[in-house]
């Protein structure tokens, strides 16, 4: 009866490691992918949480599409940017708390960082809402081929305002 107590605990402990100690333990086996793995860590896990990012924006932004513009291909100026709002709502509300936690590993007052992030997010928004009306009104691209466009200035932008002026170091 110890025997199977002893064995039903030890597999409860292991089913409680997360998931950053499971991924951490599976690169130990290997040496040297554990070793770049720990060298570009933050930039690896940015991408990761960018790409978890642009799913919940882009879910938010295609179903605004859906349910207000009958799922337009090629939106007016003002639908743009309504759904480029959406989106970006969606994305600082996913991104802030995934970003401190898991990329940055930040420890610095919550409240005063939280809105340095979205304040630092408005600029992307702008070049979002223009980047939009430009391919998608001026050039005729349709709406799907102008966010990944999109999302890629934004995501890079994203990280450079995070990296300088969110979450660096010297805040404590």
């Amino acid at each position: 009866m110890n025997n199977t107590i002893n064995e039903m605990e030890s597999i409860s402990t292991s089913s409680q490691k997360n998931i950053e100690e499971k991924f951490c333990d599976f690169l130990r086996k290997w040496p040297q992918s554990h070793k770049l793995y720990c060298k570009y860590e933050e930039i690896l896990v940015y991408l990761v949480i960018g790409v978890l990012t642009t799913i919940v924006a882009w879910a938010a932004k295609f179903a605004c599409n859906y349910i207000f513009f009958n799922n337009s291909y090629y939106p007016t100026g003002s639908q743009n940017a309504i759904l480029s709002t959406v989106s970006w709502v969606a994305g600082v509300m996913f991104a802030y708390p995934t970003n401190r936690i898991y990329v940055f590993k930040s420890h610095n007052p919550i409240f005063k960082e939280a809105i340095k992030f979205a304040i630092s997010r408005v600029s992307t928004w702008i070049l979002d809402i223009i980047m939009m009306y430009l391919l998608s009104n001026i050039c005729k691209i349709n709406l799907f081929i102008s966010t990944v466009i999109v999302s890629i200035f934004v995501m890079i932008g994203n990280y450079v305002f995070s990296k300088l002026a969110v979450f660096n170091r010297h805040h404590k």
